[in-house]
């Protein structure tokens, strides 16, 4: 399993490619224009089979449509946030100047659900408190094992719970979920540096305390 950040949208959001051995890939949020990804799986020769979404925020978003004009399907992610992906708010389209308008190509994906791409297989993790519907995805491929966390965790910091739909308790139980994964596990962030969860359990400051909820 090979994987290429690229940096998109207005807010420089994470978009992530991943593949596999034989050339299958996947993205996960396509966040803005996609001519750097599109050049990408041209010139290495990949074939883009699905694309998912960590949350519904416009910032993750923004070159949906793009993407699912190369695959020619929808994207798959959790209903909890569809309303964000078929209704972006105007005002934050606005000032995010993008102009995804919305789509409701969309699959829905529940907690526990398992997909494969290729020889990676990718496991649905509900992440739920930046936004009802997040979730991470716990991709294997072989020996190989990574997390997309989208916004629900980043190096040293977690995702904001101050927008509409955030929820603090529930953000820190699904940290806690996560940290039952691997002290070893990379974490692909939705923003800012690569991590893992054996970093974030030790030194990020909004990390919760088992001793809370046990």
């Amino acid at each position: 399993m090979k994987y290429k950040r690229f940096p998109l949208g207005s807010l420089w959001t994470n978009t992530y490619l991943l593949w596999d051995d034989g050339g299958a890939a996947f993205l996960v949020d396509p966040a803005g224009e996609l001519s750097e990804v599109k050049s990408f799986l041209s010139k290495n020769g990949l074939s883009l089979r699905e694309v998912l979404l960590t949350h519904g925020h416009l910032d993750h978003i923004g070159g949906l449509e793009e993407a699912l004009s190369i695959t020619g399907g929808s994207a798959r992610m959790s209903s909890g946030d569809a309303s964000l992906v078929k209704n972006p708010d105007t005002g934050v389209r606005a000032w995010m100047g993008t102009d995804f308008a919305g789509t409701d190509k969309l699959l829905f994906l529940q907690d526990g659900d398992r997909l494969s791409v290729g020889t990676m297989d990718i496991e649905v993790i509900a992440t739920p408190g930046h936004t009802p519907g997040c979730v991470c995805y716990l991709v294997t491929d072989g020996a190989d094992q990574l997390l997309l966390s989208g916004d629900t965790l980043f190096a040293s910091s977690v995702g904001r719970t101050d927008l509409p739909g955030g929820d603090h308790a529930l953000l820190e139980q699904s940290l806690l979920r996560l940290a039952r994964l691997p002290d070893s596990l990379p974490v692909l962030p939705g923003h800012g540096p690569e991590t893992t969860i054996g970093a974030e359990k030790r030194e990020n400051p909004f990390w919760p305390t088992r001793e809370r909820y046990f």
